[in-house]
């Protein structure tokens, strides 16, 4: 399978459930402005959606949404615990919280990132943010991970967004447990691969 990704960007997520779960992908690199592979290839023409990521996978399909992707992952390594079982009550808290974090904090970072951002958009979209994450804050003071004592998909998708909020001067300071946590995801060595394969740390010695 082929992950298509942009450093950084919300296909972190797929790529580091990828790496916990131990399933080996093929990466390429997408010039997210540009709409171009590293290859060179049209992006627009392999996905018409026109952002990461995308996952091809090996009967020629392709997969995209980040959260439809990281379960997909997940489910084929069920044995990783990234995802509790299908069907159960865990599980659709783990879609619910993947859908929380898309809806309510990925997408108010869109605008963010736009230069031509309006200032009082731009402190609005702040505002919001921490308002939303302060219900992620209450989670993490009580337990390590989103869903309880065990790192999961939707571990992987929050680290990943909440590392944009010093791209965007979004203040954190006040969710210490958040904070604690994006240190604890850091450490873990399949984030730490995932990181350096996209460029984001160097690579240890």
């Amino acid at each position: 399978m082929k992950l298509y990704y942009s450093p950084g960007a919300c296909s972190l997520s797929p790529h580091i459930v990828a790496l916990e779960a131990g399933i080996a992908l093929a990466l390429e690199k997408v010039d997210g402005k540009a709409k171009r592979t590293e290859g060179g290839a049209d992006f627009w023409q392999i996905n018409p959606k026109g952002y990461v990521p995308a996952l091809a996978l090996d009967n020629g399909e392709l997969l995209t949404e980040g959260p439809a992707i990281v379960q997909y992952l997940a489910d084929l390594k069920p044995e990783s615990g990234l995802a509790p079982a299908n069907g159960t009550l865990a599980r659709y808290r783990l879609q619910e919280m993947l859908g929380y974090i898309n809806s309510e904090i990925h997408k108010t970072y869109s605008p963010l990132f736009k230069p031509d951002t309006p200032e009082p958009a731009r402190s609005e979209r702040k505002a919001y943010l921490l308002k939303r994450y302060q219900l992620i804050e209450d989670a993490l003071a009580k337990q390590p991970w989103l869903l309880g004592d065990h790192f999961s998909a939707a571990d992987a998708y929050l680290f990943t967004v909440a590392n944009w909020a010093k791209h965007v001067d979004l203040d954190l300071s006040g969710f210490p447990a958040l904070l604690t946590f994006q240190k604890r995801v850091a450490e873990r060595p399949a984030v730490q691969k995932a990181m350096e394969e996209e460029g984001l740390i160097k690579t240890v010695a």
